[in-house]
């Protein structure tokens, strides 16, 4: 069946004028009249009645019209699929930080992979700072990155991992309530230390006490410092989101201070401005579906 005699019936009977439908067909009014009678042929039926100028779907045209309708949608689904995947790179380059690296990109990148399965990935690690300018200079298509903005950037705020005190299970806090914030002194600390402003505020948070955590350990790896609380070596104020998995095996027990309420790391994706990039809606729906320890 040709498919340009069904596109002919559904423009008449959408315009209910052989001659519109030839104006926006960009065909002559008897070559519309040619494909419709091609395709009563091929039906064998009539398709429409004639009364004068005016013109009507006969009832064998009312049950073929859905018909129709739906395999020139399908067509134009088709053509719009074949033309994006045409235009995805082959290669998309994601940059981020090393949290986000640790703890997020492993929980959408298969889903990632799933909606694009021709599409090679590759990921790179580093600062915020270093993410920024590498989407600028167009070495990474993707960034994520701590809070940040610049005119030259699309930027969404992606999501808020609180900051919260971790001890491991079996310490003393575990078995009190409401633990004041001056007790943290009394044990060893290890001090996870990246350079973001929420981390300073945690600084500054301790320059308030009357006794300062005794800070045994410090370490710019997060990984570290979670592993040394594991080893009931020291206490530390750990991102949510990187000790949610020991959090629910009940190997690390958070604690909550009203003086560190909303300290938080705050998280963007950021992509160069004013340029068409497919992967970062699809990375903004995928962000929805982040654990239960993110708050967005």
């Amino acid at each position: 069946m040709n498919i340009e005699n069904i596109e002919a019936f559904v423009y008449v009977t959408h315009y209910g004028s052989f001659n519109k439908a030839a104006e926006i067909l960009f065909l002559s009014q008897p070559s519309v009249t040619a494909r419709i009678q091609s395709l009563e042929r091929e039906l064998d039926c009539k398709l429409f009645d004639r009364l004068g100028k005016q013109i009507q779907l006969t009832e064998e045209g009312k049950r073929f019209l859905p018909y129709s309708q739906q395999i020139l949608h399908t067509l134009q689904k088709g053509k719009l699929n074949l033309h994006q995947q045409k235009a995805l790179p082959n290669e998309l380059r994601i940059g981020s930080t090393v949290s986000v690296a640790n703890y997020v990109l492993p929980l959408w990148l298969p889903a990632l992979m799933k909606r694009y399965p021709d599409i090679h990935f590759k990921l790179v690690t580093a600062s915020t700072d270093e993410l920024v300018t590498k989407v600028l200079n167009k070495e990474l298509d993707i960034g994520f990155v701590r809070n940040t903005s610049h005119p030259g950037l699309r930027s969404v705020s992606l999501y808020e991992d609180p900051i919260r005190l971790h001890v491991y299970d079996g310490h003393p806090f575990t078995q009190e309530q409401n633990v004041e914030i001056e007790r943290i002194g009394d044990y060893p600390f290890v001090f996870f230390e990246c350079g973001a402003l929420d981390w300073i505020r945690i600084h500054r948070l301790f320059e308030g006490l009357e006794k300062p955590p005794a800070m045994i350990f410090q370490s710019d790896n997060l990984e570290t410092a979670k592993k040394l609380v594991l080893e009931k070596a020291s206490i530390a104020f750990l991102p949510s989101l990187c000790a949610s998995d020991e959090v629910s095996r009940g190997l690390l027990h958070p604690i909550d201070f009203p003086e560190a309420e909303g300290i938080s790391l705050k998280t963007n994706m950021i992509a160069l401005s004013g340029e068409t990039n497919p992967f970062f809606d699809t990375l903004l729906e995928l962000s929805k579906k982040l654990p239960s320890a993110v708050s967005a």
